[in-house]
């Protein structure tokens, strides 16, 4: 089934233990899509300003990546981010951003782009996650990420958007900071009151739960990778990997949900190998469904 993304396209700058990569290749929509077209292909909506350095067609270029819907201002700059990462790299210090493009209004959406069934709300404000979603026909499932500055300036708006959506997916830090809870398993129950049938909530190196209004739930640990370079993109790969084969299954039940999750585990275990997209982008289907069975294994008792 189709499958569509809308996010951000970045020029990032990433310091880590491992080194220092200047204006490099970044956004949520682009590491999702380099995830994602492992599965499915994917229709990429996104905007880039007259600055971007970078050329997505060479970028994508033997993936299943539909780039009609990439938007160029030539009178606006890409969105930039600086930041860095110390000790067990868990979290990102924002050093530098400019929203740039993402300050102003959301792309329009081809009309070869309306009737997706899979449709993936990538990071950016919660307003115009909405704005872009009414564009759109009667999509099957629709998921949706966030962070921290939305849940602080634009809940009211981000509470509007999960009451539209079908999965949320964001991170501890975040469920916590949305719900006012410690435990997950209370904060994950609070987050389905909002709207949303399904919640995963990321936990980096320990892994990722998901809990559905029927009351299951799924625990799963991170992918074992013995050295992580760069952590930036990691999220959105997962869920490119989680988006991906459940639009390939083509249906989305708990069997589907539980494997896309692993399928998303290991998707990010490539992204955090490398700087920028290329720990994704160099991994083919065949290494990541070793991966798949890897980690299949590892956690059968």
């Amino acid at each position: 089934m189709s499958l569509l993304v809308t996010g951000s396209i970045g020029i990032d700058t990433v310091r880590t233990p491992y080194g220092y990569n200047k204006e490099c290749l970044g956004g949520s929509a682009v590491h999702f899509s380099m995830s994602a077209s492992h599965f499915a292909k994917v229709k990429f909506l996104g905007v880039v300003g007259g600055d971007c350095p970078f050329d997505l067609a060479e970028t994508f270029r033997g993936r299943d990546v539909d780039l009609e819907g990439l938007e160029l201002r030539k009178g606006s700059k890409t969105f930039r981010w600086a930041g860095s990462y110390e000790g067990d790299m868990n979290e990102a210090r924002t050093d530098a951003v400019e929203l740039n493009v993402l300050a102003e209004a959301p792309p329009s959406v081809p009309d070869s782009y309306r009737d997706c069934e899979f449709v993936f709300l990538a990071n950016t404000a919660p307003l115009l996650q909405i704005q872009l979603l009414e564009q759109f026909g009667s999509p099957t499932f629709v998921a949706a990420d966030t962070m921290n500055h939305w849940i602080v300036t634009e809940k009211d708006d981000l509470l509007d958007l999960l009451d539209r959506i079908d999965l949320l997916v964001l991170n501890e830090g975040e469920a916590k900071l949305l719900t006012g809870q410690r435990n997950l398993i209370t904060a994950a129950k609070k987050i389905l009151d909002l709207g949303p049938r399904v919640v995963i909530i990321k936990k980096g190196e320990h892994g990722a739960m998901m809990y559905d209004a029927q009351g299951d739930i799924f625990l799963l640990p991170a992918y074992p990778t013995p050295v992580v370079i760069d952590p930036t993109g990691a999220g959105d790969s997962f869920a490119g990997g989680l988006m991906g084969y459940l639009a390939q299954a083509g249906t989305v039940d708990l069997i589907s949900l539980r494997n896309a999750m692993v399928y998303g585990t290991v998707t990010a275990s490539f992204a955090i190998g490398d700087f920028s997209i290329y720990g994704i982008q160099s991994a083919t289907r065949e290494m990541i469904d070793e991966r798949f069975d890897m980690l299949r294994k590892v956690t059968q008792f």
